[in-house]
């Protein structure tokens, strides 16, 4: 884990972009600062207990407090940014200590005891400052007139693909928290474990809780491995183990990875599907190349996937006309892959630019997360998977193509439930860093 000194330079170039990119964003906008809120607290409907707090990303881009509510900042991209750091009196839970870690001397810090008070520390004519956050109501309270402006939010989501030396040691560490953690979910699964004892198993190699992971771990035995985003985790081992699909990851100072392993428990050619899958995993992350559209890479998944179904023998016809016929989408309905950062789908995805200009995916691969320009310094996940879907299959079975499917075949392998392999790259200039791999998970 790297020490506070390693991380301490790597912290002020960080700060020094973000006030830059400040900068731009408000003159842009022709006002003076933002204002960031990190969130609050939500009671639930009819009770007094609270949801999981969930901190604004736009907030933990600048420090890594991401368990403290109603803390704010002030930044304007020239003075040294503001922390106005939430600190109540209160018997009933942990009050959190002063901060005295490594990003502290970047921020001027006063100390907020009641939270409705926090006028007082604000700048007290607001019409040429914006509220960055999702408390609407609150805003309009403190007078805002400016509330999430597209241009700045336009701006700073499209600059946020591009991650700092900091944010870079940050991914490696979150990632080598969650290569850990599925080690042990496989050796849980091999040891014939149900879905909630291997998710136990894995946050307890991570050392963090469901609500500090940065999303609800997919944990899927046999058939539940077809289900995108598997939920539950049932507590009782199956009778037979023949699947088990994990998508997890891990945080470090607000920063995500996300994961997913496939492994098959019995001698069955299931696994020599998973090879296959995997080798075309590693394929792909090598062409994210600087320059290079993401949706080339998404197709380029799609006609690995064909050639996948033509191997095994799933389609009886060649994988470009496998494609052609648009089946490829029934086994492979999602997208290849999403940038990752600060939010496991982080954003700027979908633009063109850094104004917002709209870059929807083809209309024949909706569900696909970023159609940007390849970049060094961006972070992607390569994920491509292959499924054997209940619904998607039937309706397959009622189409046209319904006779260019060996429904033998899938009827074998339908008991597995699919695959997904998923590693987290780095896109350098002159290579890719695959820290999945690099850091052991094979």
């Amino acid at each position: 884990m790297p020490t506070e000194s390693s991380h301490a330079a790597a912290y002020a170039e960080h700060i020094q972009i973000l006030q830059e990119r400040t900068l731009e964003a408000i003159q842009r906008e022709s006002i003076d600062g933002l204002i960031i809120h990190s969130g609050q607290g939500k009671i639930m409907f009819l009770d007094d207990n609270y949801y999981p707090y969930k901190v604004n990303p736009q907030f933990k881009a600048w420090l890594p407090v991401v368990d403290n509510p109603c803390c704010w900042l002030v930044v304007n991209g020239t003075d040294k940014p503001k922390l106005i750091f939430y600190r109540p009196e209160d018997f009933w839970h942990k009050v959190p200590p002063e901060p005295t870690d490594f990003w502290v001397e970047h921020f001027d810090i006063v100390y907020l005891k009641q939270a409705n008070a926090v006028e007082k520390h604000l700048p007290y004519d607001r019409a040429k400052y914006a509220y960055v956050g999702e408390y609407i109501e609150v805003a309009k309270a403190l007078g805002f007139d400016l509330i999430n402006p597209d241009r700045v939010l336009n701006y700073l989501h499209w600059q946020r693909a591009f991650k700092t030396d900091y944010e870079l040691q940050c991914m490696r560490e979150s990632n080598k928290i969650a290569v850990g953690a599925h080690q042990a979910a496989k050796q849980a699964f091999f040891d014939h474990k149900s879905e909630f004892d291997i998710n136990a198993a894995y946050l307890s190699a991570a050392r963090q809780g469901e609500n500090q992971v940065p999303y609800n771990n997919i944990v899927a035995l046999n058939e539940n491995a077809a289900i995108l985003h598997y939920m539950q985790t049932d507590n009782v081992a199956p009778d037979d183990f023949r699947t088990f699909l994990i998508d997890a990851g891990a945080s470090y100072h607000g920063y995500a990875s996300d994961i997913t392993r496939t492994y098959c428990a019995k001698s069955h050619e299931f696994a020599d599907l998973i090879q296959a899958v995997d080798k075309l995993t590693l394929a792909l992350g090598e062409q994210l190349k600087p320059g290079t559209s993401y949706t080339d890479i998404h197709l380029a998944a799609h006609a690995g996937i064909a050639r996948i179904l033509q191997d095994f023998g799933v389609v009886n016809l060649a994988a470009e006309d496998c494609q052609e016929q648009g089946i490829v989408s029934t086994f492979f309905p999602h997208g290849i892959g999403h940038f990752l950062g600060l939010q496991v789908h982080d954003v700027g995805g979908h633009a063109g630019d850094d104004r917002g200009t709209p870059n929807p995916p083809p209309q024949t691969h909706p569900f696909l997360r970023c159609t940007r320009q390849i970049e060094a310094r961006q972070v992607f996940t390569i994920e491509p998977g292959l499924y054997f879907i209940d619904s998607l299959l039937a309706k397959l079975k009622g189409s046209e193509q319904s006779k260019y499917i060996n429904w033998n075949v899938v009827d074998a392998f339908k008991p597995f439930g699919g695959i997904r392999i998923e590693d987290n790259i780095i896109v350098h200039r002159e290579r890719n860093e695959n820290m999945t791999r690099e850091l052991g998970l094979d």
